[in-house]
């Protein structure tokens, strides 16, 4: 493929304004002669939930593009209890982190994680009611991208952000299915104070496991930055069913959902929760459908198209580091770009080496995932007649922590660079210095 002529810049059309798409527009911005256009299907840029996390894998990227410092939110220094719902009884907990203070977990209102990331993204270049359609391979004039407002407009990188649900990803790999999971999710932010007076409640970020699901929650905001009246309280109550009997509707964004609906799915927890689900206003809830599909063999196509986020690697679990997956995607795509660029190389050879570094780590989570779902099949046919209460240990054990993942939640994308890099300088070849950045992560 031909190196594309330096006195015209690389066209970048980002589709999906979420953090994915949001980050890679942050980190390409910072190259020269590039040409950034972010297209979001929605009408105002919003973001969709409740609160997110961000820990040390996030607040290392963040920092990378600038916008650590605009994100704020509760500080999980408190013991994260893992409780049976049915009981109440604690099963697990896990102590403060051991990373410097400023890297500590913190639960934040996802508002405030986009509002810090778009401060960073050059004006003008976001544009909203852009809803793709279809995208076609040009060749070598690149990829035309069809909007369903009947515009149109032609790149020479496509960058597939644009959520679980991707159109771009479609698009490349048509054959690649992705299927509702069997869990819902109920998700609402309320006020704190409308449950300040239910015991245990506010002490910890915190997990209630029941039979067929578990209800989360946590504080989500900084008590110097929001006064007490107006601080927020988040709630996740998820269920699980087998996705072969349920042929319902369903939305990976949030519909609403009636008061009735949830507090329905979470009868026999702790008395409690039911106060606490209670106490939501009528009309607040979200509910959200998870899809989950196959690994992708690779996150490009076409020499000129790339997945990233939740598009790129459509897991069943996201190891609460959605978020910090996605920026790591649009900085080392970044990184990838300036690298072959500098040396001369083509569009193609950055993507290769974007796909060299994120999809075995992708990989590595899909393994994990699968052998979590093995030991939980093992541990039940060797004691079928295992009650709930006897099993959730099982269960809690098998759902992880940042000290049993280092690579996930410890993760420093900085240095997997750096590691990339020292593995070019001992071979001319991507190819012979690739494996040595795998065995890395």
């Amino acid at each position: 493929m031909a190196v594309r002529s330096e006195n015209k810049p690389l066209r970048v059309a980002i589709c999906g304004g979420g953090p994915a798409g949001l980050g890679a527009a942050i980190a390409l911005s910072k190259l020269p002669d590039i040409q950034i256009s972010v297209f979001e299907q929605a009408r105002e840029l919003r973001e969709i939930g409740a609160g997110i996390r961000i820990g040390y894998n996030c607040w290392r990227v963040l920092e990378l593009l600038g916008a650590a410092d605009g994100v704020k939110g509760h500080h999980k220094v408190s013991v994260v209890h893992r409780r049976n719902a049915l009981t109440g009884e604690v099963v697990g907990s896990a102590g403060p982190s051991k990373v410097p203070l400023k890297y500590h977990p913190r639960r934040v209102r996802r508002t405030r994680l986009q509002k810090a990331l778009i401060s960073k993204v050059p004006p003008g270049i976001i544009k909203l009611n852009k809803h793709v359609s279809s995208i076609e391979d040009l060749g070598q004039d690149g990829v035309r991208i069809v909007f369903r407002d009947g515009t149109e407009t032609t790149a020479d990188l496509v960058v597939g952000a644009d959520g679980i649900r991707s159109t771009i990803r479609d698009s490349i790999f048509p054959e690649h299915k992705i299927k509702f999971t069997g869990t819902t999710i109920f998700r609402v932010l309320i006020p704190q104070h409308t449950i300040a007076h239910i015991p245990d409640l506010t002490a910890a970020t915190q997990w209630w496991h029941g039979p067929a699901g578990h209800v989360y929650h946590s504080l989500v905001d900084d008590p110097s930055e929001v006064p007490e009246q107006e601080r927020l309280f988040e709630i996740a109550a998820r269920t699980v069913v087998d996705p072969e009997t349920d042929a319902g509707p369903k939305f990976s964004w949030g519909i609403p959902a009636t008061n009735e609906k949830v507090e329905s799915q979470f009868k026999d927890y702790d008395p409690r929760i039911r106060e606490m689900l209670a106490q939501v206003p009528e009309g607040q809830w979200k509910e959200f459908s998870a899809f989950a599909g196959p690994r992708l063999e690779t996150l490009t196509g076409w020499d000129k198209v790339v997945l990233l986020g939740d598009a790129s690697h459509p897991l069943s679990g996201a190891f609460g580091s959605g978020a910090a997956f996605a920026l790591e995607d649009g900085w080392i795509l970044a990184r990838a770009i300036e690298h072959a660029r500098a040396a001369g190389q083509p569009l193609a050879t950055a993507l290769e080496i974007f796909d060299a570094i994120r999809s075995p780590y992708y990989l590595k989570m899909y393994q994990h995932l699968d052998d979590q779902k093995r030991k939980m099949e093992e541990a039940k046919a060797a004691n079928p007649d295992a009650t709930f209460t006897s099993s959730l240990k099982e269960r809690v054990y098998a759902f992880g922590n940042e000290e049993s993942l280092p690579w996930v939640y410890y993760n420093n994308i900085e240095d997997v660079w750096q590691s990339f890099l020292k593995g070019q300088i001992k071979s001319s070849s991507l190819s012979s210095s690739v494996p040595q950045v795998v065995a890395s992560l």
